[in-house]
């Protein structure tokens, strides 16, 4: 496409308004009162799709229809003439919420779509409304109750609602859902990752009750200026012109007003003297409810700034370094199934918070669980959250762009309320080129305008020449004007011939007017294997100087406010087939998967103390 056509589509795009997450939303819809779906469920393989079309691509016939609303075996045996080549009822069980890799052996490589049923006793009140809420399903989801399609979702890794008032019934109900992980070059992420996809029903499902008018959205933070901001928006047919209040009692704060003619209200007060900001230090929380009518929700709170000073990052005013590491949404275990429960969240973050002295996590690389970010908020770690724009992004496709601003919306909606959060990323590792410089620049510009009280960013490639006889590292990504944090990946002497005593002289040309942070740096090992004599790659020891010889380069540069090494743990990664050291892991964990500490840990750990130490005696 000619550049300035290119152009010109780019800002057409920009004039688009930033879409709107679909309601129902239901903000905080993981602490309403609900009545949760999590548990025993049956599941069916369908690698030929033959529940969703027939041989000839129309509709599936009746043997094939594993949505429908029936008692299989029963209407068998009433007709022995009839042919069902399903039977939900009697297919295995698996505990869900769990991805579908560890429900059998048999299921451990399996892409593509799976079938899951579960029924369920109901009791919905007259003059209420009932919705599914499903934390996330990998990759899409369609939905059926009680033989009837509610909806469908796209995206595995952001929650999603389905209004069912007048589809449930009391008694006993029956639910399914096809859940699909094949991927594309049109799904985000594509089909070319380092990490394993997970498909499935991954996070938990619950039936929520809420008033036929009730509060969809609540956004409640500090802004810059120095005030409570509260906004919210109503759902149902009484929700213009409506009182709405915002309470926080512990600190004697109230905000109330009316909502608009959309349902729409926004109040702000200033800070009360005796407020006391969240930080990685004092992870205060703050119990806010959001009332209107006979519907009220409650949420956990915490109230900070954060913001960018020249080459600072400036948390509550003040600077800071970003002691961090990465982090996937695996459980430690030797066979992890992403049952993120806050018992094995809490596992993962108290690594990085009290095992490494860290004071932040790069959730990677999409939206982890909301019970993650909770935990964040919790025991006090920063979050860096991002979507899937990974690799090989059709980046020339509208369509894709407009997934991908709704997941970045989705997952703004879902997380601006928590205080651990200061910085959206956008993309990771992403060739430059017109039409990815235009889709990134559109999602950055929709994260400021969605939410103007964070940080942008996305994990950049870099450029590599010589200067003076070594190596120097040069940033020339265009999109550097649109963030306000700028990240790199690093891995010289991993991925390059560099040899790790050359390292620490490695330079790097960067705008001296941002904040600098390494998003990855890291080396593999394998756990209990060592090599101290040649310090091959893959031992321990080359690990541990690997991180020794990287850090030394980190503290030459004046711009570098933090890192984020990868990774905290093992990861599962098909892609990674070595017979000996990988055998389908990812192994620039610091830890293996069971948790067993390698040498590096205790490298970085001893590092991050100091830069504690170094932090504390400036205070």
């Amino acid at each position: 496409m000619d550049k300035g056509l290119i152009k010109i589509a780019a800002f057409v795009i920009s004039l688009w308004a930033v879409p709107a997450v679909a309601t129902p939303m239901l903000t905080a819809g993981d602490l309403r009162p609900a009545q949760s779906l999590d548990g025993a469920w049956h599941y069916s393989v369908d690698p030929y799709r033959d529940g969703e079309a027939g041989f000839h691509g129309g509709e599936p016939g009746p043997s094939s229809r594993r949505y429908a609303d029936l008692d299989v075996e029963a209407a068998m045996k009433a007709d022995p003439t009839a042919l069902f080549e399903y039977d939900m009822d009697q297919s295995p069980t698996a505990t869900l919420p769990s991805s579908w890799l560890t429900h059998a052996p048999e299921m451990r490589y399996y892409q593509g779509l799976v079938w899951y049923e579960r029924k369920f006793d109901a009791q919905p009140k007259p003059g209420m409304r009932q919705f599914l809420r499903f934390g996330a399903v990998n990759y899409r989801a369609t939905v059926w109750l009680n033989g009837r399609k509610v909806g469908a979702h796209e995206g595995g890794f952001t929650p999603f609602a389905l209004e069912v008032t007048g589809v449930v019934r009391a008694g006993q109900n029956r639910l399914v859902v096809a859940a699909d992980s094949a991927s594309s070059d049109t799904t985000l992420p594509p089909s070319v990752t380092d990490w394993e996809n997970y498909g499935g029903i991954t996070r938990s499902v619950r039936l929520v009750e809420t008033p036929t008018t009730y509060v969809d959205d609540l956004w409640v933070r500090l802004t810059r200026d120095g005030r409570i901001t509260a906004d919210a928006q109503l759902n149902g047919p009484a929700s213009a012109n409506q009182a709405v209040t915002v309470r926080i009692p512990e600190l004697n704060v109230t905000i109330g007003g009316k909502s608009d003619a959309a349902g729409k209200w926004s109040g702000s007060v200033g800070v009360p003297s005796r407020l006391r900001l969240w930080s990685p230090e004092t992870p205060k929380l703050y119990a806010v409810t959001a009332s209107s009518g006979s519907d009220a929700i409650t949420d956990q709170i915490g109230f900070r700034t954060i913001a960018v000073k020249g080459a600072q990052i400036l948390l509550n005013g003040k600077p800071i370094y970003l002691r961090g590491i990465s982090v996937h949404e695996e459980e430690i275990g030797a066979n992890p199934g992403r049952n993120i429960t806050p018992e094995a969240a809490h596992d993962l973050l108290a690594v990085v918070k009290d095992g490494l002295h860290g004071n932040y996590v790069r959730l990677a690389h999409y939206p982890h669980s909301e019970v993650m970010t909770r935990e964040a908020d919790k025991i006090g770690l920063l979050v860096w959250s991002e979507i899937p724009i990974y690799w090989r992004v059709a980046f020339d496709n509208p369509q894709v762009l407009a997934k991908a601003r709704t997941m970045l919306a989705e997952n703004i909606e879902r997380d601006r309320n928590r205080a651990s959060i200061i910085i959206w990323s956008v993309a990771n590792e992403t060739p430059v080129s017109a039409p990815r410089t235009d889709f990134l620049e559109t999602l950055a510009d929709d994260a400021h305008r969605l939410d103007p009280t964070r940080l942008v960013s996305a994990a950049l490639l870099n450029d590599r020449t010589t200067t003076n006889g070594h190596a120097e590292m040069v940033l020339n990504d265009p999109l550097v004007s649109h963030v306000d944090v700028l990240a790199i990946n690093t891995y010289n002497g991993w991925y390059t011939a560099d040899k790790l005593a050359d390292v620490p002289n490695i330079t790097w040309r960067v705008p001296a007017d941002k904040p600098l942070v390494f998003s990855e740096l890291g080396a593999d090992a394998l756990a209990g294997f060592h090599d101290p004599a040649t310090m091959r790659k893959e031992s321990e020891e080359y690990q541990a100087a690997f991180f020794r010889q990287t850090l030394q380069m980190a503290d030459r540069i004046p711009t570098l406010v933090g890192m984020s090494p990868w990774v905290l743990k093992d990861f599962r990664s098909p892609r990674r087939q070595h017979p000996v050291f990988e055998s389908g892991w990812n192994r620039k964990g610091l830890i293996s998967p069971t948790g067993q500490r390698k040498q590096a840990f205790q490298v970085l750990a001893d590092y991050y103390a100091k830069k504690a130490s170094d932090a504390a005696s400036i205070k």
